[in-house]
C-alpha cells in the first residue's frame, strides 16, 4: 500500500498539470450534467416491516387515487377573549378569508371550517385545510405569500391567524450560513497550524473541490436513484469536513519531510505513502460506517449513508490525487518562511504535544480515570433518552407554524395535533359496516381516546377509515403507551368485529414505529460496524489490545455525547444558549446518525495518532518514547482537524430546522469528547500502562493477517520492509541520545530480536 500511493504521489506531482486537468474535467462534466438534470425528488419516506407502512400500502392499494400527494396548509382562526368565530361578524370575516385562499396560486381547493365542522366545542377556534396541486417542496414563495395576503379579511376582523402544515415548509436544511461558518473558522485553524496562507488555503480548496464534485454528482443522479432533496446534506456535511482533514494531514507531512531535507517530488511521495495510508484506511471506516446503515432497513437512510459514503471516497482520492498535484504548483509557498532557509529539527525539539504526552505518562491512571468518569457521568441522561419525531412543537414561537400548532392544542385538545389513523380491512366479512363499526366502538372505549369519527368506506366497500384523536400530544409517552395498548387489544376486537383486521397508522403512530424499529436495530448494527473496523484496525497496526481499545473509547465518547443531547434537547438544560426553545424526544433517527458518523470520524483520529506511535515503535522506539513521537508529529495535526471538525458541524447549530440544529450539536460534541478526551488523554494513558503489551500480536494471527504497511515501513527499509530507517544500523535505534537493541517485535516478513535479523514468529 505504502509503495503504491508512494508512486501514485510522485506521478501526481510530476504530472499535476494532467492531473488537475482530470480533476477540472470531472468537475465541468458532473457540474454540466447537473444543470440539465431534472434534479433530486422530494421521495416518500418509506419504512418497509412497520404497521403504520403496511397500514399506509393497505390504504393506496383499497383507495386509488384517494392518496393526495398534494402539500396542505392549516389555517388556524382564534377569536378575540370572550368572543366566538361563530359570530355572524367573525364568520363573514372567516368566510371571505376561505373564498380569498380558494383564489391562490398553486391552491386545488379549501374546506369550510364551517361545511367542515372544524370548529371547536367552545367556539373559539377554527380551522381551513388548504390543499395544493403541488407537493410541499414545489410549493413557491409567492403561493405563501398570496396565503399570508389571504387572511386580511380575518385579521382585520381581530382574528388571530395563523397557519401550519406542509406547504408552510419552505425547506430545512442548511441555507448556506452553517457552511461559511465552518470555513472560516477552518481557515483560521489552518492558518494558524500552518502559519503559510498557502498551506492553509490548498485543504480548503481541495475540500471544496470534492464536495462541488460530489453535491453536482448527487444532482445529476438523484432522480435515477430516487435520491431526496435532503440526502445530501449529510454528503456535504461530512464531504466538507473530511475533505479539509485529509488534505491536512498530507500537507502536514509534506511539510516535515521537506523540513527533513527531502526533495518535493520525494516529500510528496513520503507523505502520501505515509500519511496517505493512513488517510485510506480512516476514510475506509468512515465508509463501513456509513454504508452499515443499511443494516437498519431503512431506504432513506441507506441512500443518505451511501451518498455520504461516496463523498468520503471523493474525498480520499482527492487527497491522494489533487492535493500532491497542487503542491507540484507550490512546492515551496506552502512551508513556513523559516523553513524555507533552515530544516526545523521535528524529530527533536518538544512542543506542546510532546509535553502533554509527557504529562499524561507520568500520570496515567489519575487520567484515566478521570477521564473514564467524566465521560460516565455525562452519559447517565442517555438512560432516559426518548426517541421520536419532532414537529411544529418544536419550531421557534417566532414561526406562524409553531403558533398555529398551540392554538390547535389550546382549541381542540393536545392530541389534535396527532391524530391515530384506523385502517380496517373487512374484506371477506359478510357485514362491513358492522364490522368497523364495531372496531370504532372498541377503540373509542379505550382509557385515552377522546374521539372517533366516522368511517369511510372505498367504493368496495370492504375497507373503512377512520381517526382516533388522543387526549394527549403527539410527542406525549402516554400516547406512545395507548398506540401499544390498542395493538396489543387487537385480537380481542377483532374477534368482536367478526374477523375483520384493522392497523393503526397515521403520523404520530408512525413516529412511535420509526423509534421501535431504530431501537432495534442499534444494537445489531453497533456490532457490524464495530466488528468490521477492529478486523480493519488489528490489520493497520497488527495489534490485538489497540483496536479493541480504539473501540471501547469510542463507545464512551459516543455514550456520553449522546447524554449531552438529551441533556439539552429533551431535559432542556442550557437549551436557551443554543436557541431551543421547546424540548422534546430527541429525533428516532438520531442516535443512529451520531454512531455512524462519529464512528468513523474517531477511527479517523485514532489512525492518524496511533499510526504515527506504531511508526516509532517499529523503527525500534520504546513503547512510552513511541507515545511522545506520536503526539509530536500528530497532536497538533489531530487537534487542528478535530477543531475544524467542530466548526463544520457546529456551524449547523445556527439553523431554524431543529433536526439539524440536532445533528449539528450531537456530531460537534461527539468529536470535542472523542479527540480531546479519549484520543488525546485516554489513548496515551490506556498505551503507557499497557506498555509493550499494547502491540502484541499472536504468532499465529500475525502471519494470517495481510500486511498493510500503514507506517511505511517499506518506504524506509526497502521493498523487503525490515522496519529499518535507511541509513541506520539494523537491530540499532537511538532514543533521547541513547542506542541499545531493539527488542523483539513482530514487524513484517522479516523480524528484528536482540540485534539480529531473521525470519518467522517471535518466540
Amino acid at each position: 500500500m505504502a509503495v503504491f500511493l508512494h508512486r501514485l504521489g510522485r506521478l501526481a506531482f510530476r504530472r499535476r498539470r494532467y492531473v488537475a486537468l482530470l480533476w477540472l474535467g470531472v468537475l465541468t462534466c458532473v457540474g454540466l450534467g447537473a444543470l440539465k438534470a431534472p434534479g433530486t425528488t422530494d421521495a416518500e419516506f418509506s419504512m418497509p416491516g412497520i404497521e403504520s407502512q403496511r397500514a399506509y400500502d393497505l390504504m393506496q392499494q383499497r383507495f386509488p387515487g384517494a392518496a393526495a400527494d398534494g402539500a396542505t396548509a392549516v389555517v388556524v382562526f382564534v377569536a378575540p377573549d370572550g368572543r366566538k368565530v361563530t359570530a355572524a361578524d367573525n364568520r363573514a370575516a372567516i368566510e371571505s378569508t376561505v373564498t380569498a385562499l380558494g383564489d391562490g396560486t398553486q391552491v386545488a381547493g379549501v374546506a369550510d371550517p364551517f361545511s367542515a365542522k372544524a370548529v371547536s366545542d367552545d367556539g373559539s377556534t377554527a380551522y381551513a385545510t388548504v390543499t395544493y396541486e403541488v407537493k410541499s417542496a414545489e410549493v413557491t414563495d409567492a403561493s405563501r405569500t398570496a396565503l399570508e395576503k389571504a387572511t386580511g379579511p380575518a385579521r382585520e376582523a381581530g382574528l388571530t391567524v395563523e397557519a401550519g402544515g406542509s406547504a408552510m415548509d419552505g425547506g430545512g436544511g442548511p441555507g448556506g450560513v452553517a457552511e461559511v461558518v465552518g470555513i472560516s473558522v477552518a481557515a483560521l485553524v489552518l492558518l494558524v497550524t500552518f502559519g503559510s496562507l498557502a498551506a492553509a488555503g490548498l485543504p480548503l480548496l481541495t475540500a471544496v473541490i470534492g464536495v462541488a464534485v460530489t453535491m453536482f454528482t448527487i444532482t445529476l443522479l438523484g432522480n435515477a436513484l430516487g435520491l431526496s432533496t435532503s440526502t445530501g446534506t449529510l454528503a456535504m456535511m461530512l464531504g466538507l469536513a473530511v475533505g479539509i482533514d485529509y488534505a491536512l494531514f498530507v500537507v502536514s507531512r509534506y511539510r516535515e519531510e521537506r523540513a527533513k531535507g527531502h526533495a518535493p517530488d520525494e516529500a510528496v511521495g513520503l507523505a502520501v505513502g505515509t500519511a496517505g495510508s493512513a488517510v485510506v484506511f480512516a476514510g475506509l471506516t468512515v465508509v463501513i460506517a456509513l454504508a452499515g446503515l443499511a443494516v437498519v432497513g431503512i431506504p432513506t437512510l441507506t441512500k443518505m449513508g451511501l451518498t455520504a459514503a461516496g463523498a468520503v471516497v471523493v474525498a480520499v482520492l482527492v487527497a491522494l490525487t489533487a492535493v500532491p498535484a497542487l503542491l507540484g504548483f507550490w512546492p515551496e509557498a506552502v512551508l513556513r518562511r523559516r523553513s524555507r532557509k533552515k530544516a526545523e529539527q521535528s524529530d527533536s525539539v518538544d512542543n506542546l504535544g510532546t509535553r502533554w504526552a509527557r504529562f499524561v505518562l507520568r500520570r496515567p491512571i489519575p487520567v484515566l480515570l478521570l477521564g473514564v468518569v467524566g465521560l460516565g457521568a455525562l452519559a447517565l441522561p442517555m438512560t432516559g433518552l426518548q426517541l421520536g419525531m419532532p414537529g411544529d412543537e418544536s419550531k421557534s414561537t417566532s414561526t406562524t407554524e409553531r403558533r398555529a400548532y398551540d392554538a390547535l392544542a389550546e382549541g381542540f385538545g393536545p392530541g389534535f395535533n396527532g391524530p391515530l389513523t384506523i385502517v380496517v380491512d373487512a374484506k371477506g366479512v359478510t357485514d362491513p359496516k358492522a364490522a368497523v363499526s364495531a372496531v370504532g366502538e372498541r377503540i373509542a372505549r379505550t382509557a385515552g381516546i377522546v374521539s372517533v369519527t366516522q368511517p369511510h368506506f372505498n367504493d368496495v366497500g370492504n375497507t373503512a377509515v377512520f381517526t382516533a384523536t388522543p387526549s394527549t400530544s403527539p410527542t406525549d409517552e402516554r400516547t406512545k403507551t395507548l398506540v401499544k395498548t390498542i395493538r396489543a387489544e387487537r385480537p380481542a376486537i377483532e374477534s368482536a368485529a367478526g374477523g375483520a383486521s384493522f392497523e393503526v397508522t397515521g403520523t404520530t403512530a408512525l413516529n412511535i414505529d420509526i423509534a421501535g424499529k431504530v431501537q432495534a436495530a442499534l444494537v445489531p448494527y453497533l456490532i457490524t460496524i464495530v466488528g468490521l473496523a477492529v478486523v480493519l484496525l488489528l490489520a493497520v497496526f497488527r495489534s490485538v489490545l489497540v483496536p479493541l481499545k480504539a473501540a471501547l473509547g469510542f463507545l464512551l465518547s459516543v455514550l456520553a455525547a449522546l447524554g449531552a443531547v438529551v441533556l439539552v434537547f429533551q431535559q432542556g438544560h442550557g437549551a436557551g444558549l443554543f436557541g431551543v426553545e421547546q424540548t422534546g424526544p430527541i429525533m428516532s433517527l438520531m442516535p443512529i446518525f451520531l454512531v455512524g458518523i462519529i464512528f468513523g470520524l474517531a477511527m479517523d483520529y485514532e489512525v492518524f495518532l496511533v499510526s504515527r506511535m506504531r511508526e516509532a515503535y517499529v523503527h525500534g522506539e520504546p513503547a512510552r518514547q513511541a507515545v511522545v513521537s506520536g503526539f509530536r508529529h500528530s497532536a497538533r495535526v489531530v487537534v487542528a482537524a478535530a477543531l475544524i471538525m467542530i466548526a463544520v458541524f457546529a456551524g449547523f447549530v445556527g439553523e431554524n430546522e431543529s433536526m439539524i440544529k440536532m445533528i449539528g450539536f450531537g456530531m460537534a460534541t461527539a468529536v470535542l469528547l472523542d479527540a480531546f478526551v479519549v484520543r488525546m488523554a485516554l489513548v496515551p494513558a490506556v498505551l503507557a500502562l499497557l506498555g509493550d503489551r499494547a502491540w502484541w500480536l499472536p504468532g499465529w494471527l500475525e502471519r494470517r493477517l495481510p500486511r498493510v504497511d500503514i507506517e511505511g515501513e517499506s518506504l524506509t527499509g526497502g521493498a523487503g520492509g525490515a522496519g529499518v530507517v535507511a541509513g541506520e544500523v539494523p537491530g540499532v535505534h537511538a532514543v533521547d541520545g541513547l542506542r541499545g537493541p531493539a527488542r523483539g517485535f513482530v514487524a513484517g516478513p522479516r523480524r528484528v530480536v536482540d540485534g539480529s535479523v531473521g525470519d518467522g514468529p517471535v518466540q
